[in-house]
């Protein structure tokens, strides 16, 4: 299985079978599969979504936003628990590349990725069991 490293950006193949085992990056030595949230940015977005082979769910928020701020912690209790999947987090004021590439008009806004191509979204805070339940049924 293929990750990119959330520190170095560096690409990793993990055996399967290792996925489970904490795996550190080859290149820097830190976690491949942190359990909280990592900030994504134009510079880095496409290259760790297009080569990380596991889901990855995009929360596009901005720092004025309330509800936006209101989802963070169950965003990050979802990342804890749903350690198959990758959180990623990317602040629309900072990435406005990446926001109006793919259309984000209302935030919170949260998209699944696979294999580096959207497969789900959903607009609105959610608050940690929702989203979880919510991705049972996208991923």
């Amino acid at each position: 299985m293929l990750i990119v490293c959330p520190n170095c950006m560096a690409k990793n193949r993990v055996p399967d079978e290792r996925v489970q085992d904490n795996p550190t990056c080859g290149k820097c030595q830190q976690a491949l599969l942190p359990t909280h949230p990592i900030e994504l940015n134009d510079q880095n977005f496409f290259h760790y979504v297009q080569n990380t082979e596991l889901p990855i769910v995009v929360d596009f928020w901005a720092e004025w936003c309330g509800p936006c701020k209101a989802m963070a912690p169950h965003f990050s209790q979802a990342a804890k628990n749903a350690p198959q999947y990758r959180f990623v987090k990317v602040n629309t004021e900072l990435a406005q590349k990446i926001s109006a590439q793919f259309n984000i008009r209302s935030i919170p806004t949260i998209a699944v990725f696979k294999n580096g191509k959207e497969v789900a979204r959903q607009a609105g805070a959610m608050q940690a069991p929702q989203l979880l339940a919510w991705l049972g049924t996208v991923a």
